[in-house]
């Protein structure tokens, strides 16, 4: 049975994925990337909590090894409020080293501690939290089997001609200027593709969600549909799950990684390039294409 993250809560964070990661706990969109932007001086260090309720356990645990990152990450579980609609679950945070302590009561948007990286990170990915649910039958230091997680907020979809220019630039990643949030700050949007809105990474990832289809999880025969973006053939949602073609990313018409594709509501808002082969200065105008890879 499918959790639905009402919008008080979503609307703590800037930015959210549930599709845009390639661990096994995101399949089916069944956990969420929360992302709480960043602060005055530019860091990303504040981790508020999703639900009001009692810290059940706090753990270190192991993480994939990286030569740009450390071999150990943190696990939060909290217990939610009774008055909580997310009652009678246990919720796992990661990539929160926390201050809080088994027993501590916190409210939804409290701070559990300092936002890490950790060996789970792409080096292009930007600090969140990692939230899932598990019921209490479940063993709640696993991963696999989490709940999936229904939206209690709409997204809105906005049309992008794959085109923009680089508004800003890291070591491995881009950001273009496009597609505009056209109201920053009052509304979760994302790039709009077949009557839905595409979540995912692109196609690094092995794929991505369709979301706002109005269909139910739990539909008997959820229906297949073929998702395309400015004509380009993407892959095949069924329910909201995207697999993706065999596909081959292109801007300017080079090769690169991938778009990384989520939902926001800051006005930094822009599609994100994943290039850590490529170098795009600021101010470049790009083209961004998705090809079958048997044509290239």
């Amino acid at each position: 049975m499918a959790v639905t993250l009402p919008e008080a809560v979503l609307a703590q964070y800037e930015r959210f994925s549930l599709y845009n990661s390639p661990y096994p706990a995101h399949d089916g969109g069944c956990a969420i990337d929360c992302y709480p932007g960043t602060l005055a001086d530019g860091r990303t260090t504040a981790a508020p909590s999703p639900v009001a309720g009692t810290v059940r356990e706090t753990r270190t645990v192991r993480a994939p090894p990286k030569p740009y990152a450390p071999d150990h990450d943190h696990l939060i579980l909290l217990e939610p409020a009774a008055s909580s609609p997310l009652a009678g679950r246990t919720v796992r945070i990661l990539h929160v080293e926390p201050t809080v302590a088994a027993g501590d009561r916190v409210e939804r948007g409290d701070s559990l501690g300092r936002l890490v990286r950790a060996g789970f990170f792409a080096p292009w990915v930007d600090n969140h939290l990692h939230v899932g649910f598990r019921r209490p039958d479940q063993n709640p230091y696993r991963a696999s089997g989490s709940l999936p997680i229904d939206l209690g907020v709409s997204v809105r979809p906005l049309e992008w001609d794959g085109t923009g220019r680089v508004r800003s630039a890291g070591d491995t990643y881009a950001v273009l200027d496009a597609p505009v949030h056209p109201n920053p700050g009052a509304e979760f949007v994302g790039v709009g593709a077949d009557g839905g809105v595409i979540d995912g990474g692109l196609p690094h990832y092995d794929g991505g969600g369709l979301l706002e289809r109005g269909e139910s999880l739990e539909a008997d025969d959820p229906a297949e549909t073929v998702v395309s973006l400015n004509g380009d053939r993407l892959g095949v949602a069924t329910g909201r799950t995207i697999a993706w073609d065999d596909l081959t990313v292109t801007a300017n018409g080079e090769p690169i990684t991938g778009v990384s594709l989520f939902c926001a509501r800051d006005g930094a808002f822009g599609a994100k390039l994943i290039c850590p082969d490529r170098r795009f200065e600021v101010g470049t105008d790009v083209r961004v294409r998705a090809r079958s890879s048997d044509e290239r």
